[in-house]
């Protein structure tokens, strides 16, 4: 099983929990390609027809801060996908990180059973 592995804020975690969370989004920066996209062999992200493909994980393994002895849970992914973000009048935000133009993104996981808590 492929697990990604999340911190959260209490009221999301507690959402997620009693089930009335139900996807969790994450930005993509530079930084964190290698975490949310299937890379290739030159390290950058792929595509398909024009989307960007999420890496494959089976779940997320939730913590709550940081702390030693903290509440955690393990959730399901039923499904995952990244979506381009645009401005109000519909054209992509881009940014600029170390001399290189991005498009902002975020990945949507789909959640699904918790499997395992530790409350």
């Amino acid at each position: 099983m492929k697990i990604l592995t999340l911190i959260i804020k209490q009221k999301f975690f507690d959402e997620i929990i009693d089930g009335t969370k139900t996807q969790e989004f994450r930005e993509i920066r530079p930084n964190s390609n290698n975490k949310y996209c299937k890379l290739d062999d030159e390290g950058y992200p792929e595509e398909e027809d024009g989307i960007l493909i999420p890496r494959p994980y089976d779940a997320i393994q939730f913590y709550v801060g940081y702390n030693k002895d903290r509440v955690n849970a393990l959730v399901e992914i039923t499904g995952s996908n990244i979506e381009l973000l645009v401005d109000d009048k519909g054209e992509f935000i881009e940014y600029e990180h170390k001399g290189e133009i991005y498009t902002a993104a975020q990945i949507v996981y789909d959640l699904g059973k918790v499997l395992n808590k530790n409350v």
